[in-house]
């Protein structure tokens, strides 16, 4: 998945093969869930300027969703609550526009010194967030 942004959500497109089809040319739901917390992780890492980790997920299959389909996934904060949890939201859309699958999660929210106690980044991984959270930083100061 490539990522972008118009700094309010992150987006991407996929289209996913047809090795991960569940039912009769359906996406498999475990792969639609995939691609939901994908988008609201790196949604909630953009937005946030955070380290995240999914706590808990909730997805509604809506319509089905079909193998070689362009798909539209979205990931947005709906919801800080405190300095350590965001509630997120994801959508997934087929070509016509038509939200057919959407998440709501809550993540955990970490700074890069936590992260990094608690062992869920690697150097390099921190040494690259590192950067975007003292940008953050910075600005706030200014």
């Amino acid at each position: 998945m490539k990522f972008y942004t118009n700094d309010s959500l992150v987006f991407s497109e996929v289209t996913v093969p047809k090795n991960l089809c569940g039912w009769n040319n359906l996406i498999h739901g475990g792969i639609l869930s995939t691609i939901l917390d994908e988008i609201m992780s790196w949604a909630a890492i953009y937005l946030l300027k955070r380290i995240t980790l999914t706590k808990s997920m909730t997805i509604e299959f809506l319509k089905p969703l079909y193998i070689g389909q362009t798909l539209r996934v979205e990931g947005k904060v709906l919801e800080l609550k405190g300095k350590h949890e965001a509630v997120m939201e994801g959508s997934l859309s087929n070509s016509d526009g038509t939200i057919c699958t959407r998440s709501t999660a809550n993540f955990a929210i970490f700074s890069p010194a936590v992260a990094k106690r608690l062992g869920i980044a690697n150097e390099e991984h921190l040494s690259w967030f590192e950067q975007i959270y003292n940008m953050k930083r910075r600005h706030k100061n200014e």
